[in-house]
């Protein structure tokens, strides 16, 4: 992906030299891995593990060092927003009829707090609706790399386009209307309706590669490749697996790896909105 010498977002809240906090006496090494394991492949927040008390331990003071990987990251993400700003204007413009509001990007390290809970290495990138915020450490991309096997700028861009669509979602009010009906749901109606609403995410992810090709013309060859790899990597079906689990379809919360494929991959072919409608599909 170009992006180096172009445009960044004013839309960065920049925490990560604000430091963090972190237990110390009953957790470490391995251990603490373990724990940070559970809670990339299974999508649980176990920051309530990491803090003061969860386990006994002392709260203390986490030296955060921004490496030049960091400023990197952090650079990247800034541009990757601006072009999801551009194009989501846009589309909003032509296909809503409506102003698109952009969301706010934090960029953290450690950890952090927002309106939907805590945020930390463990939880992995967020979007929080009460905020309108997305959360980002930038330590993930080393860990989509290096633990999740998605390489390549253009991933990382799926995964910030993927967030970024949460929100247009949420300024469409199709989250609200979401989640007052999981709250009546039972725990799998409620999980069958989250993947429908990861999937469409994904699909309007593709609606924004597209677009920001037509635009910009940013994007280079195996990009692509790039962001369907990260999509199957990162489907529940591969998580379970690659956790050593059994795969339960029925505690599936973002969609098999080839749904995720195949919905972003819908965006992308179509360009339109109209074609995400993944609470319609009788075959997601």
């Amino acid at each position: 992906m170009k992006w180096q010498g172009r445009r960044g977002s004013r839309n960065i809240e920049d925490r990560r030299r604000q430091g963090g906090t972190r237990s110390a006496g009953s957790i470490g090494g391995i251990g603490l891995i373990a724990v940070l394991l559970i809670g990339y492949f299974l999508g649980i927040d176990v920051t309530p593990l990491l803090d003061d008390g969860a386990l006994g331990g002392v709260q203390t003071t986490q030296n955060v060092e921004i490496t030049p990987a960091d400023e990197r990251a952090a650079q990247f993400v800034s541009v990757t927003l601006a072009d999801t700003e551009e194009v989501w204007t846009d589309i909003f413009a032509r296909q809503v009829g409506a102003d698109y509001a952009a969301p706010i990007l934090v960029l953290f390290k450690g950890q952090t707090r927002s309106a939907c809970g805590g945020a930390s290495a463990a939880t992995g990138p967020f979007y929080c609706p009460p905020e309108r915020k997305a959360f980002l450490d930038t330590d993930f991309f080393t860990t989509l790399e290096r633990r999740l096997g998605a390489s390549g700028d253009f991933a990382a861009a799926y995964v910030v386009a993927h967030e970024v669509a949460h929100h247009v979602q949420n300024e469409l009010g199709i989250l609200g209307q979401v989640n007052q009906l999981r709250s009546q749901m039972s725990e799998a109606e409620s999980n069958a309706m989250s993947v429908r609403v990861e999937l469409q995410a994904d699909c309007f992810a593709g609606i924004w590669t597209r677009a920001v090709q037509e635009r910009f013309g940013s994007l280079e060859q195996g990009d692509i490749a790039e962001a369907m790899n990260a999509a199957a990597q990162i489907g529940d079906d591969t998580l379970q697996r690659n956790a050593g689990q059994t795969v339960r379809p029925h505690t599936f919360t973002h969609g098999t790896s080839a749904q995720r494929q195949r919905w972003f991959s819908r965006g992308l072919e179509s360009g339109n909105l109209s074609d995400c409608d993944t609470f319609a599909a009788t075959r997601l």
